[in-house]
């Protein structure tokens, strides 16, 4: 019997990606949209309406994961998981299934709106093993990275399948296979405590003045696309304004020094962030046995940080839109590049094309 087209949605607490599969598994289209869920749930419905509107299909089968259900707007994650699953069930027409993650034992998992509350738990913040799931059906070691705009994420994978010492948020923060930092959302205060300014090591300031968005705008890696998340102060995202809100982090104005002083500035704050991923991503690395081939395969906004910590540590990068790509013969970079951010959303569609 012919499957139909598969629609991949990953609710997060700030963004909603989405990724269209045709009835035979290839990749047609991937978007994100701004979410910011902790509004209310019209923030939500008002997303699902904008991709709905700009995917090339009316039917479709929808596989759904989140994370979304850590936000404030819920008493708690089991109450929020329960309602960003009925706004999809009443939102979405077809069948939906929702993501289960580790309830499975190979990682694809899924459950109709019926089973929710019942399975709560392994739907809450299992996007992050759809991605492993996919990737561990491509490459037979690896560790994948996924920096994107609030979190990173470090999953292992050996001979084809996921090592999680966590399965949920709690435990892996503990192990440090979910860290809270990334390339927009992050702010600077979080970074670091001191910072080195023109050869003189400063401390830096604990407010809400600046974010890591500020930093790969002056660095020139992250990518205007990426870049959906009001700013700190709510004002222009513009080189100037990016480095008047990361010299206030140090007590300063930038018109006391050149634009030039405050990129320098900004690649302090990175390579902060760098090694701090870069001593995770050495850490989980190693608990894979020496005899076999590690592979780094880096996806999210902040995939450049995956290919730099890659380099760093001497180990082959692969980004997960060639992983993609490759299986399906297509080498349009736009496409690539929202594949990489948006990887839950296509993995989750993968995992239910190959699946159901």
């Amino acid at each position: 019997m012919k499957k139909s087209p598969i629609i991949g949605w990953d609710v997060g607490g700030a963004h909603l990606k989405a990724a269209l599969l045709d009835a035979e598994g290839n990749l047609l289209q991937v978007l994100q949209v701004s979410c910011a869920l902790w509004r209310g749930l019209n923030e939500l419905e008002s997303a699902i309406d904008e991709v709905l509107s700009q995917f090339s299909t009316s039917t479709a089968t929808h596989a759904i994961t989140m994370t979304g259900e850590l936000v404030d707007l819920f008493v708690n994650r089991q109450t929020g998981v329960n309602e960003i699953s009925r706004v999809m069930h009443t939102k979405l027409v077809g069948t939906k299934l929702f993501y289960t993650g580790a309830q499975d034992s190979d990682f694809a998992g899924f459950v109709t709106i019926d089973e929710v509350n019942v399975y709560w738990p392994h739907i809450a913040s299992a996007n992050w093993l759809a991605s492993a799931g996919f990737v561990a059906r491509q490459v037979e070691h690896a560790l994948l990275i996924d920096i994107g705009s609030t979190t990173s994420d470090f999953v292992l994978i050996t001979a084809h399948q996921p090592v999680c010492l966590g399965l949920t948020d709690a435990t892996r923060m503990q192990t440090e296979e979910l860290v809270y930092t990334g390339v927009i959302r992050t702010p600077l205060m979080a970074l670091t405590q001191k910072i080195t300014f023109e050869n003189t090591v400063t401390s830096v300031a604990a407010e809400y003045f600046s974010t890591t968005a500020d930093v790969y705008r002056l660095t020139a890696d992250l990518v205007a696309e990426d870049d959906m998340t009001d700013t700190a102060d709510g004002k222009e995202k513009t080189a100037h304004a990016s480095a008047q809100r990361i010299a206030r982090m140090i007590g300063h104005d930038t018109n006391e020094k050149p634009l030039d002083t405050w990129i320098a500035l900004a690649q302090a704050f990175k390579q902060q962030q760098v090694s701090r991923l870069q001593e995770v991503a050495i850490k989980h690395g190693l608990r894979l046995n020496n005899n076999a081939k590690l592979n780094i395969v880096g996806a999210g906004a902040g995939s450049f940080l995956a290919r730099e910590i890659a380099e760093n540590i001497k180990l082959p990068y692969l980004d997960v839109a060639d992983l993609i790509a490759s299986s399906q013969s297509f080498n349009d970079s736009e496409l690539k590049h929202w594949a990489t951010v948006c990887l839950p959303a296509y993995a989750v569609a993968y995992l239910a094309f190959h699946n159901n």
